[in-house]
């Protein structure tokens, strides 16, 4: 179970994993649990946090937040997405998988399971609106899918949220329930409110992160910037995961005790998207006639998401206690065993796949 291109010592690609990126369930519960302990140790720590905010969000979880999403985007090489234009079929691929099937069969699903609890169905259509950009990279690798394709589709992924995430959010949580005569009327947000989350915790740190590559490739050199720099501030993405998860449990650890059967509500939809969207993902990669490579990578990039912005936009309009908050806290503990299920299947398939 490796790639061609290694050499046949090379240990399965499942070791390539940082210890970090391989307990990360266990790191989240160490999380929800300390959070725990803490919000029943400390009663005035909600006061403590919001004596300081930014357009409605605490400055230590604004920063968490941001902790979250900037490590990841400084890393992603923005000029690389000029080559899709020489693969139109990849390009015209990955826009149909991760902006009309994914976020409708997110909705779909959240509607089927949680059609009776909206903020656990409004967390879930959040998440499907947000396409992944992180670990996408990591399942890639592991499934030997193309690392410049995969660089490319990221890349694509992060600007094409800031433009459309507000727009989709509109449509999938208000225009089109009101069209299929679904009640919708008890979940309030506004147009603007999604909006100016995605540009305060997406926006700031894409702006960030492409003016520290920018820069830092211009002083250093490309070499140094990916094999050191990028490597250094990498594991921050997980720590101000951690650290977010850490306060939402000590805020509402009331609320997350007495329903405990959430995860298992949420958890069902989200295993049923990540096998579907997948698998629909290698048939349309395989019918257009792309490589295995550039299959794979368009099914890992396609059945991923992109939870930090989801927490971050859930956090930013409905607030850090909120239900649609807590969805997307549950969805890493999903996804991380279940893509990496679907990268042995997929290197089962590289040796079948024509």
């Amino acid at each position: 179970m490796v790639c061609e291109t290694m050499p046949s010592s090379e240990p399965n690609p499942i070791a390539k994993l940082s210890r970090m990126d391989r307990f990360l369930p266990a790191w989240i519960l160490a999380a929800m649990v300390l959070g725990l302990f803490l919000g029943k140790k400390i009663p005035t720590l909600q006061g403590n946090l919001d004596s300081v905010r930014i357009e409605g969000t605490s400055l230590p979880i604004a920063l968490g937040l941001f902790m979250m999403m900037y490590p990841v985007l400084a890393k992603v090489n923005y000029s690389e997405i000029n080559h899709l234009k020489s693969d139109k079929k990849l390009l015209v691929s990955s826009l149909i998988l991760n902006w009309l099937i994914g976020p409708a069969l997110m909705f779909s699903l959240a509607w089927i399971f949680l059609g009776d609890k909206p903020e656990y169905r409004t967390g879930l259509i959040v998440i499907g609106l947000a396409r992944c950009i992180a670990m996408v990279l990591i399942w890639n690798d592991l499934a030997c899918g193309s690392r410049e394709a995969a660089t490319l589709l990221v890349a694509m992924n992060s600007v094409f949220q800031i433009l459309a995430y507000a727009l989709l959010g509109t449509f999938y949580l208000k225009v089109l329930p009101n069209w299929l005569g679904l009640q919708s009327f008890d979940i309030a947000f506004s147009t603007w409110d999604i909006t100016k989350a995605v540009l305060i915790f997406l926006g700031v740190p894409l702006v960030a992160g492409f003016l520290t590559r920018k820069f830092g490739v211009k002083s250093r050199g490309i070499t140094w910037y990916d094999s050191v720099f990028a490597k250094k501030v990498g594991p921050f993405a997980l720590y101000g995961l951690l650290f977010t998860i850490v306060i939402m449990f000590a805020l509402q650890g009331e609320a997350i005790t007495s329903s405990p059967g959430v995860v298992v509500q949420v958890a069902i939809p989200l295993i049923i998207y990540f096998l579907l969207m997948w698998s629909i993902s290698y048939i349309f990669g395989k019918t257009v006639g792309l490589s295995y490579e550039k299959t794979t990578t368009l099914a890992f990039t396609a059945a991923g998401n992109n939870f930090e912005l989801a927490i971050a936009v859930s956090i930013g309009v409905w607030g850090i206690t909120s239900g649609q908050a807590m969805v997307g806290v549950i969805g890493p503990l999903i996804e991380v065993p279940a893509l990496l299920a679907l990268v042995y299947i997929s290197l089962w398939l590289k040796k079948r796949f024509v």
